[in-house]
């Protein structure tokens, strides 16, 4: 709960410092004094917008600080330390403004962004501001008081959830049918290459083969007259050959051995020569008999030469790299070929998760529809307390699976009023007029306020266009509230404010050409007299001051 605020320099507030206790708290003061400030500087506290106007004039700088008490605050407590901002019992937060409309908040002393704030703070108190009925005609606003008044925060968090998840996967698809249709063109291309190349079937050491076979062919004449000339010269040739030479001067040198032992080891080294002849002539002779000089094969191969060459130029790179070119085609086709698939399967996932999103969000459907009977009853009967025996209230709850879906669920909610007999339910803003839309807010507030978790709520001049017995009755709402939450309630009704366990009072004085605004408790007779000066004005009677004592007696 808010046990302390501490203000200087803010609006026309110099030094302002006061204390806070549970229970109902009434505030009050005369018109102008400035009764919804100290929930202004809260504000930003809790992280609303800052500007320059705000510093008290000729002054350099405004500061607010609030302290909280976090006893049976277990969500603000998880926050605090999920942050690493936890500090004991207490939490505090403090805002500083600068007169050049710079700021800067502080959690627990530690700097933070005004978004921390605001997302602590909504752990901390609930406001509700006197322009509250003017939110509820909005159907966003609607819709957040009936979830409030739910509080199933794990149906919506899984609802939004599964939304996002739908919606990150078709916007995938939208990329994959885009690209596919972007590549179509060259998935197109990339199948009339491959299809060329798969005619052409190029093996993987296919050129180097055949360029050597083509140069063995385009020159089988020269490499036939010139093995047959070495032939001829190493064994064949019957004037003299290279055999026959190294077999006479082998003879000749084994004769010299004889007659010097030196020349011993030549025979052998010659005979080694002789059977190198002998063979290479050998496979010569086998080389001519093989050798292969068919014009056919020769045509052929020049002919897919002439074919590996053209689609080499034509994929702009070396014959020897056509055949891993035409791989990779094949493996970029195969990728294309893929997406399509991936575009199926992305388009079942799709699917599959639209159908989780819309059953995640049925059950929170049925969830409202369940709430939203319940609180059509309290409102109703609220409405009656306060002076609108004929009311009716309903949420109307419109379920579109094919309409408009978004993180929320697929309900359109409306609320349906009708204050007079025979008057058909409408819009709520169709139909209430000004009190009665004051009156019916109240209700909402206080009815949805008792499911908040927030353990201090603010009321500021909700009441309105309320008056006489209402009055007596939105007091007592309040109070009854106040049994087991925080209720600050700021009001200009005597009967409102006599509900309250404690009374505060605004004033402000004006000296040398300066204005300030104060606030403390009032004591008891103090009260009474405050609350007869509401009753009757200025002039304050021992007739107002008795039904002051009485008001209060009756709270």
């Amino acid at each position: 709960m808010l046990a302390h605020m501490t203000i200087s320099n803010f609006a026309i507030v110099k030094n302002l410092e006061f204390e806070l206790k549970s229970g109902m708290t009434t505030i009050t003061g005369e018109t102008g004094a400035g009764k919804s400030i100290a929930i202004d500087a809260l504000g930003l506290c809790l992280g609303d917008r800052a500007d320059a106007g705000m510093v008290r004039p000729n002054e350099d700088k405004a500061e607010i600080s609030a302290a909280f008490s976090l006893q049976n605050n277990q969500s603000a407590r998880r926050w605090l330390e999920d942050n690493e901002l936890v500090d004991g019992e207490e939490c505090i937060l403090r805002r500083v403004i600068t007169k050049e409309g710079r700021s800067r908040g502080f959690i627990n002393g530690s700097p933070v962004p005004a978004s921390q704030q605001k997302a602590l703070g909504q752990l901390l108190i609930n406001i509700h501001g006197q322009h509250a009925h003017q939110q509820l005609m909005r159907a966003e606003y609607q819709q957040q008081m009936l979830d409030q008044y739910a509080g199933h925060h794990l149906l919506m968090e899984k609802t939004r959830k599964a939304y996002q998840i739908w919606r990150q996967a078709n916007n995938e698809l939208k990329r994959l049918t885009q690209n596919r249709e972007e590549n179509e063109a060259q998935k197109q291309l990339i199948q009339y290459q491959v299809k060329e190349l798969n005619e052409l079937a190029l093996g993987e050491e296919e050129f180097a083969e055949i360029e050597e076979e083509h140069k063995r062919l385009s020159n089988s004449g020269e490499l036939a007259v010139s093995s047959q000339s070495a032939l001829a010269v190493l064994y064949d040739s019957d004037e003299g050959n290279a055999l026959q030479l190294l077999q006479m001067a082998s003879q000749q040198v084994i004769s010299l051995g004889e007659l010097d032992s030196n020349l011993s080891a030549i025979p052998e080294m010659l005979d080694e020569a002789i059977i190198q002849v002998q063979e290479a002539s050998q496979e010569l002779r086998c080389y001519l008999d093989n050798l292969d000089m068919d014009p056919q094969r020769l045509i052929y191969l020049e002919e897919r030469l002439a074919k590996i060459m053209s689609l080499a130029r034509k994929h702009y790179v070396m014959p020897d790299e056509l055949y891993n070119k035409h791989q990779d085609l094949l493996k970029e086709l195969d990728e294309l070929d893929c997406s399509d698939e991936r575009l199926e399967d992305m388009a079942d996932q799709v699917e599959c998760q639209r159908q989780k999103f819309l059953a995640a969000a049925e059950k929170l459907s049925k969830s409202r529809q369940r709430y939203a009977k319940e609180l059509d009853k309290k409102i109703s009967d609220s409405m009656h307390e306060l002076s609108m025996e004929n009311g009716i209230f309903k949420i109307d709850i419109q379920s579109d699976a094919e309409g408009m879906l978004s993180p929320l669920g697929f309900d359109n909610i409306t609320f349906l009023v009708s204050t007079n007999p025979g008057q058909p339910l409408q819009p709520l803003g169709k139909v209430a007029s000004g009190g009665e839309l004051s009156r019916i807010s109240l209700a909402i507030q206080v009815i949805t306020a008792q499911k908040v978790e927030t353990p201090s709520l603010i009321f500021d001049e909700v009441d309105v266009g309320i008056s006489g017995p209402t009055a007596a009755i939105v007091g007592k709402m309040l109070r009854t509230l106040g049994e087991s939450t925080q209720v600050m309630c700021v009001t200009h009704l005597p009967q409102v404010a006599g509900c309250g366990h404690q009374q505060m009072f605004v004033a402000k004085k004006s000296s040398k050409g300066q204005t300030e605004t104060n606030m403390y408790p009032l004591t008891e007779e103090a009260r009474v007299n405050e609350l007869a000066r509401l009753l009757g004005g200025s002039e304050i009677t021992d007739r107002t001051l008795a039904n002051a004592k009485e008001l209060l007696f009756a709270a």
